[in-house]
């Protein structure tokens, strides 16, 4: 079983959380398309810091309070 992805996300919460904002709502007001929210959202694309920051400031957040990153354990950090 391939191991979790180091990066996570709490868009599908904070698109909840702002209205019920779709993936296309969300996806025009960063420039991207449905289908790259959506991949982005399942953690099977990782977006450049551009599109991150992007995606945080339209939910009005710190880019930390969308994305989290999980240290590689076996590299001991």
């Amino acid at each position: 079983m391939p191991a979790p992805p180091p990066i996570s996300n709490t868009i599908r919460r904070l698109r909840f959380e702002h209205g019920e904002m779709t993936q296309q709502q969300l996806a025009d007001a960063i420039g991207m398309t449905r289908q790259t929210v959506a991949a982005i959202e399942q953690n099977k694309y990782s977006p450049s810091l551009e599109a991150a920051f992007r995606i945080a400031e339209v939910f009005g957040v710190e880019i930390g309070a969308v994305f989290q990153w999980k240290a590689d354990e076996k590299q001991g950090r």
